[in-house]
């Protein structure tokens, strides 16, 4: 099993064998929220939300069920000795926070030096977005992404920037509803190397 995949500890009575809760748990869970927040999940406009909570959650958490390293297992040698950096811009991604449950939105910015190998462009988004759709924190999902296509493509370096507005921050609380959070994370060369580092912010505007 990869390092990447989601483990479950072994499952109580009455769940399923994955230590997941069945779907019938999940959407008796959803109204026993709707009754706490103060209604009554039994009307009209609610009866179908338990169900319709549950497949949304199917969705927005979808990246439990993957391994990101499988998306970056086939790469590609044929690449006429090129040898300057790969970016991919403005990926949009969609995460949930780990301590709100609220919605994360915002894009990322990928870019490495390869070696002797790239990989196809579609690939960085669905990594984005594997590891996107979990309960996460910026840093960590920003760290997560260049440490998996520093180990599993071996380039020279990796660059990857995460620009994101938080639910929690923007909606409730302090209500600062125009932060937006940057976080970023310089591997190999990006680290090292100024000029390099300089290239690849430049390439994406920054």
């Amino acid at each position: 099993m990869s390092e990447f995949t989601a483990t479950s500890p072994a499952a109580p009575e009455g769940e399923e064998p994955s230590g997941r809760p069945t779907r019938e748990q999940a959407e008796e869970a959803v109204r026993t929220l709707i009754r706490w927040a103060g209604d009554d999940p039994s009307r009209e406009g609610l009866a179908d939300t338990p169900a319709r909570v549950a497949r949304a959650y199917e969705d927005w958490f979808s990246g439990y069920r993957q391994d990101p390293a499988t998306f970056l297992g086939r790469t590609f040698s044929e690449i006429a000795k090129y040898d300057e950096m790969v970016i991919l811009k403005d990926i949009p991604f969609s995460s949930h926070c780990e301590h709100h449950m609220a919605p994360i939105t915002g894009r990322v910015h990928v870019g490495y030096l390869p070696r002797k190998r790239v990989v196809g462009i579609s690939k960085l988004a669905r990594l984005v977005q594997a590891f996107a759709r979990r309960l996460q924190i910026q840093e960590r999902l920003t760290a997560e992404i260049a440490d998996a296509l520093q180990r599993e493509l071996q380039p020279l370096g990796v660059a990857v920037m995460v620009e994101a507005t938080h639910a929690c921050m923007t909606t409730r609380g302090v209500n600062a509803r125009e932060a937006v959070m940057t976080t970023s994370r310089m591997l190999g060369i990006f680290r090292d190397n100024a000029k390099t580092r300089g290239e690849f912010l430049a390439a994406i505007g920054k």
